[in-house]
C-alpha cells in the first residue's frame, strides 16, 4: 500500500477536479460502456472487456485505518498494497454527504445534502439526513439525477443493496434512486446479494452495496478498540467472499465515505454548558467536528469573535461566504447557499464540540469522530478488482 502522503491530521482539500468519491460511479459508467461519461479515474483501459461492475462501500474505511486494520484484515491489506490508492471524501467528511456524492457523482454544493444536520432554510427545523423520512420532500431537497438513473437509461441493469430499514427513505431516494433496493441485514446476506446480482443477466450491470458496522463500532468504542477489531475482520470475510465470486467479466471496486478519528476527552467543548457559544445563535446544526451556526440577526460578528475566542487553536470558525470560498463545497447554487451555517466551525487536531442537552447525549460520549478536513477523515480508499 502507497504510504500516506501527509500528516493524519494535516487538512486536505477534496480533489473535486479527478481523484474524489465523486468520480467514482463516472468510471464505473464508462467502463460499462454509458456513452456520454467521462472517466475522471481512468478505469476504462485497465478494465477493458469488463461488463459487470459492484461498487462497495464501507462505512468508515478510512485510508488512514487500513494500516491499523491490515492485522485483522489480511485480505483489505493485500488489496490496498496492491489494487489500492488514496482518494479524497467531499466535505463535510460525513456518511450521508459522501452517499450522495457517490451516488450523483457530484460535489455536495451542487447535490446539496451539505452535512449530517443542516437547517432548512426559511425555518428553524433542523433535518438530520440519516432519519429523513420525508419531509423536507426528498426529490426537491436533492433534484440531481443519480448515475444510477443514468446508467438504467442506458440499459445498465442496476441493483442497490444495502440494509433492509434503509429501504425508502430519504437519504436513499436522495443517494440511490434509479437502482432495484435489496435488503441485506448482514456481511454474509450482502455478499450474497451482491453476487446474486452481479451474475444475473448477459448484459452490463451495476450492483452497489453498502456496509455500515466499522463505522458503527468506531464511533461507539474507537478505532482499534476491540469491537472496531471485529469489525475489521467482518468486513474482510466481506471482501474476500466478493473477490472470490466475481464473475471473470466482473470488476469491484471498494471504497470508503470518510475515516475516523479518535477524540479525546480534554479536547471536548460543550455548546450546551458554555453560554458564551450560545449566545447570538438561533439554531446549531452540523455535527461534532464541523458545526454550522445560524445567528440572530445582525449577530454574525459576535458569533465568529466568541467562538475563535473560547475554541482559540482548536477550529477555524468562518463565515459562510469565507467557507464557501475555500472550494471545501465545490460550487453552491443559490438555492443551496442558506443549509450551510451563517457561521461554519471546522475543528481541527482532535478536537470536537459536542451538544450533550441539545442533541442525542449519545452523540457526545461518541469515541471517535469525522466530518472535517484532516487527512485521516478526508482520504479513503479505492481498491480495484479485476474478476
Amino acid at each position: 500500500m502507497t504510504a500516506p502522503p501527509v500528516d493524519p491530521l494535516a487538512r486536505v482539500a477534496p480533489a473535486y477536479d479527478g481523484g474524489s468519491l465523486a468520480d467514482v460511479l463516472p468510471s464505473a459508467l464508462a467502463v460499462l460502456g454509458v456513452p456520454g461519461v467521462a472517466d475522471p479515474l481512468g478505469l476504462a483501459p485497465r478494465l477493458d472487456g469488463v461488463r459487470r461492475v459492484a461498487v462497495l462501500l464501507v462505512d468508515g474505511l478510512g485510508w488512514y485505518q487500513i494500516p491499523t486494520a491490515a492485522r485483522y484484515a489480511p485480505t483489505l491489506a493485500g488489496l490496498a498494497a496492491t489494487v489500492g490508492r488514496p482518494l479524497t471524501s467531499g466535505f463535510p467528511s460525513t456518511t450521508p454527504t459522501s452517499l450522495v456524492t457517490l451516488g450523483t457523482g457530484r460535489a455536495p454544493g451542487v447535490h446539496g445534502v451539505l452535512g449530517f444536520r443542516v437547517r432548512v432554510p426559511g425555518t428553524d427545523q433542523v433535518l438530520s439526513h440519516i432519519e429523513w423520512a420525508g419531509d423536507p420532500e426528498p426529490l426537491r431537497w436533492q433534484p440531481v439525477a443519480t448515475r444510477f438513473e443514468q446508467a438504467r437509461a442506458a440499459g445498465v441493469a442496476v441493483t442497490v443493496v444495502s440494509r433492509p430499514e434503509h429501504a425508502g427513505s430519504g437519504l436513499t431516494l436522495a443517494a440511490n434512486r434509479g437502482g432495484d433496493y435489496r435488503g441485506a441485514a448482514d456481511v454474509d446476506e450482502l455478499a450474497t446479494r451482491m453476487l446474486t446480482a452481479l451474475a444475473a443477466g448477459a448484459g452490463p450491470t451495476l450492483v452497489s452495496g453498502y456496509h455500515p458496522d466499522l463505522d458503527r463500532h468506531g464511533h461507539l468504542s474507537g478505532v482499534d478498540s476491540a469491537p472496531w477489531r471485529l469489525a475489521a475482520t467482518e468486513v474482510d470475510r466481506l471482501l474476500a467472499r466478493l473477490v472470490d465470486g466475481l464473475p471473470s467479466d466482473a470488476a469491484l471496486l471498494v471504497t470508503a465515505d470518510h475515516g475516523q478519528l479518535n477524540v479525546p476527552r480534554d479536547d471536548r467543548f460543550d455548546l450546551d454548558t458554555d453560554p458564551r457559544l450560545r449566545a447570538g445563535v438561533r439554531v446549531v446544526a452540523g455535527e461534532p467536528r464541523v458545526r454550522y451556526l445560524h445567528a440572530e440577526p445582525g449577530a454574525v460578528d459576535d458569533v465568529v469573535a466568541a467562538w475563535a475566542t473560547v475554541l482559540g487553536g482548536a477550529a477555524r470558525v468562518l463565515t459562510r461566504d469565507e467557507a464557501v470560498a475555500t472550494g471545501w463545497f465545490g460550487p453552491v447554487p443559490e438555492e443551496h447557499l442558506r443549509r450551510i451555517g451563517d457561521v461554519v466551525v471546522v475543528c481541527q487536531g482532535t478536537a470536537a464540540v459536542v451538544a450533550s442537552r441539545s442533541e442525542n447525549p449519545v452523540e457526545a460520549r461518541l469515541v471517535a469522530y469525522h466530518g472535517a478536513d484532516t487527512a485521516a477523515e478526508m482520504t479513503i480508499p479505492l481498491l480495484v478488482v479485476r474478476g
